[in-house]
């Protein structure tokens, strides 16, 4: 699977992380766990078995011209992830620049392989996420340590693609 990916500008980077640290520190399956060298707090606009020919490209300079891209995080979605068990994120406010952003991304992987029904138009839930494959009961904890956090604001502040199949992220955008 090939991604198209919004990266958070530091502040966001940094508040993101403190959030996987709590839930780490309460022995949770946190996204601090991902040992990846190149995984960092992200927002996923996109995923396919593989993009067109030249459409990543000209994803990266629709990047270049869109961010950075002011942001709001508010509030806790839980999804399913396989099973009974539930990944827990930090929902994105969809303003309408955001929102326009990924119909304008999507148009440019017209013809993609494989397109994850999830992050297409009109199907996709804005989220950065907080953990992976929790317990029923490991989500009650885990809103617990959470808590109510209120909203915060940053930026995302560059793009890149991840292949799932190499392991390898590629710049989009700005650097």
């Amino acid at each position: 699977m090939q991604t198209v990916e919004l990266t958070c500008a530091p502040a966001l980077d940094t508040a993101v992380r403190e959030v996987w640290q709590q839930l780490s520190g309460a022995g949770l399956p946190s996204l601090a766990h991902n040992t990846h060298p190149g995984h960092r707090p992200h927002l996923t606009l996109a995923s396919c078995g593989a993009a067109p020919e030249g459409a990543l490209d000209a994803v990266g300079e629709l990047l270049a011209e869109a961010l950075p891209l002011p942001v709001r995080l508010t509030g806790l979605l839980s999804f399913s992830a396989r099973s009974r068990r539930r990944v827990l994120s930090w929902a994105v406010v969809p303003t309408f620049e955001l929102v326009d952003l990924h119909r304008r991304v999507w148009l440019l992987l017209d013809g993609a392989a494989d397109p994850d029904p999830h992050y297409l138009p009109g199907r996709w839930a804005p989220h950065i996420g907080l953990t992976r494959r929790l317990e029923p009961e490991e989500l009650a904890l885990a809103h617990t340590v959470v808590g109510r956090h209120p909203d915060l604001t940053g930026s995302f502040d560059a793009g890149r693609s991840y292949d799932t199949l190499t392991g390898t992220t590629v710049p989009l955008g700005p650097l």
